[in-house]
């Protein structure tokens, strides 16, 4: 599909667009927020323990989303606590994807003993829910920064390893990769040159629903304090710490909770929207 195409469908789709501008927007506000928020996001002020939203009648010198039980003002802590995220989740994304592909690939590809070996190792792993398996896998690394994408990318592979499976067993028996294999091409040159490029399609849909389960994954860890160590910010933590002021200081859980509902919801949109731009009935 030309370039072209591709962005003209993606303009056209309302889903990719709002899924998109959202994104982009969260992603902005929280990048450059180092260089316009002022308040340090690990000063404590117990006079302000709890403090109220000011809603910005005091511009950013006030605390516009309230404080935290610390007294911490709490838009710096989302906005930075909403970078990490976002960071952890790009590299799990990242790292699951490209591990999912390559075992993929070679399972499709080869079948036989290794597609069943590999399989039925999926099996296993998919047996046990993501969430259950990194907390085991926390409790024994134990809590850091690297163990937490580790561990989310070591279990998060399974589902786009089945998916670029599933496309290769579709493909290897094409006319194309038959008459690659006359001319004498080598197994790796039919993988990553006839193959791979026709699971990029699938994997894009994929990645931006990824992007929402491995988020969601990180922040319930965090909120179980077995993700981002504490005092560094995190949406789970934060919503972790507001717990028990729920009735009392709403605003400390609400905040953090609609920025995670917002980033979900624009990682859903776009992988929707991405999958009517792909979709060959699409005419437009």
């Amino acid at each position: 599909m030309k370039l072209s195409t591709v962005l003209r469908r993606m303009r056209k789709s309302k889903l990719f667009m709002i899924g998109f501008s959202l994104l982009v927007v969260i992603i902005v506000v929280c990048f450059t927020s180092k260089f316009w928020v002022q308040w340090d996001s690990e000063e404590s002020n117990l006079l302000a323990r709890l403090a109220r939203p000011d809603w910005f009648t005091n511009g950013l010198k006030g605390h516009p989303f309230g404080c935290d039980p610390l007294g911490r003002d709490l838009l710096t802590r989302l906005l930075e606590g909403g970078w990490v995220s976002l960071k952890i989740t790009f590299l799990v994304t990242v790292i699951s994807m490209f591990l999912g592909s390559m075992v993929g690939l070679v399972s499709g590809y080869y079948g036989g003993k290794i597609d069943l070996i590999i399989m039925r190792f999926c099996d296993v792993l998919q047996a046990i829910p993501q969430l259950m398996l990194a907390i085991c896998v926390v409790a024994v690394m134990g809590t850091s920064m690297v163990n937490l994408i580790f561990t989310l990318s070591a279990t998060g592979w399974v589902a786009t390893a089945r998916l670029v499976r599933a496309t290769v067993l579709g493909m290897k028996n094409k006319e194309f990769i038959s008459a690659s294999k006359v001319l004498g091409a080598s197994g790796k040159r039919i993988l990553w040159k006839e193959l791979f490029p026709n699971t990029i399609t699938p994997l894009m849909i994929s990645a931006s629903g990824h992007f929402g389960g491995t988020i969601l994954v990180e922040t319930s860890l965090s909120y179980l304090g077995m993700g981002v160590p504490v005092p560094t910010p995190s949406w789970g933590n934060l919503i972790s710490d507001g717990r028990t002021y729920i009735t009392s200081a709403p605003w400390v859980v609400i905040a953090p909770g609609i920025a995670l509902m917002l980033t979900v919801l624009a990682f859903n949109f776009m992988g929707d929207g991405i999958r009517d731009v792909f979709d060959p009935k699409n005419t437009n």
